[in-house]
């Protein structure tokens, strides 16, 4: 027995647990020759066509982002000058309106200038008839009273219409003529 216990250790020895046997090593290499050719024909190319699928997509992802990139600067220059132009525009009709207005106003000014002239006129010349009338009226009333007081003074009638309005007459032309040269001096 002692045999075959040192047989057993001597044969264990040979065996190293760490290093695989021949049969283990090839049958290994055939799955994995098998699983390479595999990967290799079928899953490398499914993958290399995906990640291609995807790159063409990113780098066309990349080139619909600058092309909307650069279409919105351009927009965004073309609204800036559009504004630009807008309140240049704008303010081109405030000061249109500015001088219009000044203008409308200038012209109402001198409606209402010549509107007062004439309405100043008008009351001027109305005036002057109502003092004219005015005249004639108090020279009938003077001219009578005058009559009366004369014919009272005198105490005789002066009935005369004729001569008696001669004299009245001239007696408001003196009357007048010294009003003026006092005035005058």
């Amino acid at each position: 027995m002692l045999n075959g216990v040192v047989n057993a250790a001597a044969a264990a020895e040979q065996i190293n647990p760490l290093i695989p046997q021949w049969y283990d090593v090839v049958g290994s290499l055939i799955c994995f020759v098998i699983i390479l050719f595999f990967f290799w024909k079928l899953v490398l190319p499914r993958m290399k066509k995906l990640l291609d699928e995807r790159a063409e997509a990113i780098e066309g992802n990349i080139a619909k982002a600058d092309e909307a990139q650069h279409k919105a600067e351009a927009l965004l220059e073309e609204y800036t000058a559009q504004l630009a132009d807008a309140r240049a525009e704008a303010g081109k009709i405030r000061e249109q309106a500015r001088a219009d207005g000044q203008k409308i106003l200038a012209d109402l000014k001198e409606q209402a200038t010549a509107e007062a002239a004439r309405v100043t006129s008008n009351a001027q010349a109305q005036i002057e008839a109502e003092r004219q009338s005015a005249v004639v009226s108090l020279r009938a009333e003077v001219g009578s009273l005058a009559i009366d007081l004369a014919s009272n003074v005198v105490g005789e009638v002066l009935n005369e219409d004729k001569r008696a309005q001669a004299i009245v007459d001239r007696f408001l032309a003196d009357l007048e003529a010294s009003e003026k040269a006092g005035s005058s001096t």
